[in-house]
């Protein structure tokens, strides 16, 4: 059969099998109120390969137009809001229903929150299959997808020509950007790829939103429980666009807000979101997210965010806010903005660090970095128990904890092995260690073969301070053990944090149902041990 007869049938098989995504309502879907979201969208699993990345690596990133992405600062997504935007998603016209207003969703809110392209050439995974068979070859994708592990241990590599630029991009594609129900990265992906020196001029914003619709509309449909596409930027989107003030004074902006929004922030502004009840509390911003300026900077230079405030007018000659000499000093300067054939040139802005009001005294300049407050040490905590509302710094934590909730956890010493049975029902228990009141979360979750336990410690993600933790469970002569880092975390995450784990199956419980562990943790700075 000739290239033009494949062509002719693959072509004809894509229209049959697009016609039937699109089509309406499955046929008797069962009915189902899913309150448990799945997705295969994972910002921590990319977060832990940028942090490998060598500087050469990031160079080939940013000639790609992905450098905004080496500012990623989120590593989990907040599941029970995804869901509840998921439910207010209006796949038709590609918009969220929030706070009682239709708010669309557009290529320019996709480059504004994650700082990819909103214009350029049209993004097609499609063609002759025997363009990219070498390709597939090239990833061990005959017969299937291109596995997400394969494309980890590629990166780990020290190369960065157009293999490292082609397996990041399918990897980012496949973890973050657009991921589908299937554990691995779509081979038709690869017809884009053919050409890494073309890869920055693609429409990324378009796009993503093409693929979340349609992986939202499956979700609709009841065709997959998995939801795929890329949730966190639904989930910043909803976070910038809603204010929880109540104010329509000007905010100043970091754009794009990927940059603005680490486990710190997002814990506090949730936090606050369950004071005021719920999502959906607060009201739209009213300051101009200034869609139609560009600012080419952020993805060449991500370490240097850029800040936007709300304008009254632009237009030729010189551009001002309307207001007075005060208003005019907080305006960002120091930098080139171009809107049209408009020249902007500003200072930069000197402000307190947001983390003022829990004992940090530092200045800091916006429009250079964020890096002070991404490793302040005076980062807010979160109390781990969900009917307590304790925000603070992490010295304060200990003993908010040792005061309010001294019979809600185990206290422990370092170096000394703990005997710990947790009950079907307890999915995590707080450790307080004897000798710095540091606190740390045994979290257990449950899988379809058994449960998983973790720990981590309660801490700013800045904090200097490491800890090795180890799991073991026995069962007659068998036994499970894992040594690992317990990685910090501002509060006790909605979900389990993309760390190590111990899958202990359900036979090694006890005929109460209960799970018992030994755990023992040790500071690593009293035991010159290296958690790097």
């Amino acid at each position: 059969m000739s290239l033009e007869e494949k062509e002719k049938y693959a072509r004809h098989a894509r229209e049959v099998w697009d016609g039937y995504l699109s089509s309406g309502a499955a046929p008797n879907p069962k009915p189902r109120k899913q309150t448990k979201l799945v997705t295969r969208c994972s910002p921590g699993r990319l977060f832990k390969v940028l942090q490998r990345l060598t500087p050469e690596q990031k160079e080939a990133v940013k000639s790609m137009g992905f450098g905004s992405l080496l500012g990623l600062r989120c590593r989990t997504l907040r599941r029970s809001l995804c869901l509840w935007l998921l439910e207010r998603f209006d796949t038709t016209n590609c918009s969220l229903e929030i706070c009682n207003v239709d708010v669309p969703l557009t290529p320019n809110d996709v480059e504004m929150v994650l700082g990819l392209s909103a214009s350029g050439k049209e993004v097609v995974n499609s063609g002759p299959e025997d363009m990219i068979s070498d390709l597939r070859n090239s990833y061990n994708a005959i017969n299937h997808g291109i596995s997400v592990r394969l494309l980890e241990e590629q990166l780990a590599t020290a190369e960065s020509g157009d293999d490292f630029k082609r397996s990041f991009v399918l990897y980012v594609l496949g973890t973050l950007l657009c991921p589908t129900a299937r554990l691995d990265v779509s081979p038709s992906f690869l017809h884009f790829l053919t050409n890494m020196d073309l890869v920055h001029q693609y429409n990324w914003g378009k796009f993503l939103l093409d693929r979340l619709v349609r992986e939202v509309l499956r979700f609709h449909q009841g065709k997959q429980r998995t939801v795929g596409g890329c949730l966190l930027f639904l989930q910043l989107f909803y976070y910038e666009n809603i204010s929880l003030e109540g104010s329509s004074a000007p905010v100043p902006t970091i754009v794009p807000y990927l940059f603005s929004w680490g486990e710190e922030e997002i814990a506090e502004r949730e936090k606050r979101e369950k004071e005021l009840g719920g999502y959906g509390s607060g009201e739209l911003a009213s300051k101009k997210k200034c869609h139609h300026m560009e600012f080419p900077e952020y993805r060449d230079h991500p370490d240097g965010p850029l800040i936007t405030t709300e304008i009254s007018r632009i237009g030729h000659g010189p551009l001002r806010p309307e207001s007075n000499e005060e208003d005019i000093r907080g305006f960002p300067r120091n930098r080139t903005v171009l809107s049209g054939d408009v020249d902007l040139v500003v200072e930069s802005i000197e402000a307190p660090c947001r983390n003022k009001e829990y004992g940090c005294n530092e200045t800091v300049d916006c429009m250079t970095s964020n890096d002070h407050e991404v490793t302040c040490i005076y980062s807010p905590c979160v109390c781990p128990f969900q009917d307590c509302n304790y925000v603070g710094p992490f010295e304060q934590l200990a003993l908010h904890f040792s005061s309010k909730h001294w019979d809600s956890g185990r206290q422990f010493k370092y170096n000394h092995p703990l005997a710990i049975s947790l009950q079907m029902d307890e999915q995590f228990l707080v450790l307080q260690a004897e000798e710095d009141g540091v606190l740390f979360l045994l979290n257990k979750g449950t899988e379809t073969n058994g449960n998983t336990v973790m720990i981590t410690c309660i801490g700013p993600n800045s904090s200097k301070e490491g800890f090795i933790y180890e799991i073991v469970s026995c069962r007659g002569r068998s036994s499970l053990r894992l040594k690992s880092v317990a990685e910090n975390f501002p509060g006790r995450m909605e979900d389990f944090p993309p760390v190590d784990f111990l899958l202990i199956p359900f036979n090694f419980l006890v005929s109460s149902r209960e799970l018992n562990v030994d755990i023992c943790i040790w500071n690593s700075t009293e035991h010159n041990v290296d958690c790097s």
